[in-house]
């Protein structure tokens, strides 16, 4: 998988193109969404990257931010995600192989998670049943360790936050 700053130069060059064949304009504020939003590692909502573009722009508002990832994700280059919360999250579509999702009720915290074991299983059970899968999503749903109460667990959230 491509670094965060490596990919982002070519994902601009896709998106500008898609922007001109759709005779859309190229402007300071999409550009800045779009490489706000390709440099992010795993998922980013709406609001979080708001609060990155208003770091360079205070001026850039959630509609602008709302429609550029709209268009990224009509182009191909978004994907968005949607959990148990109701709440909209984006990743860069393409960039990272196939996973699957663990999320906590509780603090909303979506660890991504590969496993060949489940990948064959799914592809056994749809075949049983005489299907061959083009795409699949898992997304189980369940209490982290902290909010299990187990002394001393904690929340894998927190974590990430604090690094």
């Amino acid at each position: 998988m491509a670094s965060p700053e490596a990919r982002v130069e070519p994902l601009m060059g896709q998106f500008h193109e898609y922007l001109s064949r759709k005779q859309l304009k190229s402007t300071k504020q999409r550009d800045l969404i779009a490489r706000a939003f390709f440099a992010q590692d795993g998922h980013v909502s709406i609001d979080d990257l708001l609060g990155l573009v208003r770091e360079d722009n205070s001026r850039i508002g959630y509609a602008t931010v709302y429609r550029t990832l709209k268009l990224l994700t009509e182009c191909g280059l978004a994907a968005a995600r949607q959990f148990g919360d109701g709440q909209r999250i984006y990743e860069v579509a393409g960039d990272t192989a196939h996973h699957d999702h663990l999320i906590c009720i509780e603090c909303q915290h979506v660890l991504e998670f590969e496993n060949e074991d489940i990948e064959r299983l799914q592809d056994q059970v749809a075949r049983s049943f005489g299907f061959n899968l083009v795409r699949h999503k898992l997304e189980l749903y369940g209490l982290c360790p902290k909010a299990r109460g187990i002394k001393g667990g904690s929340c894998p959230r927190e974590a990430e936050e604090k690094s």
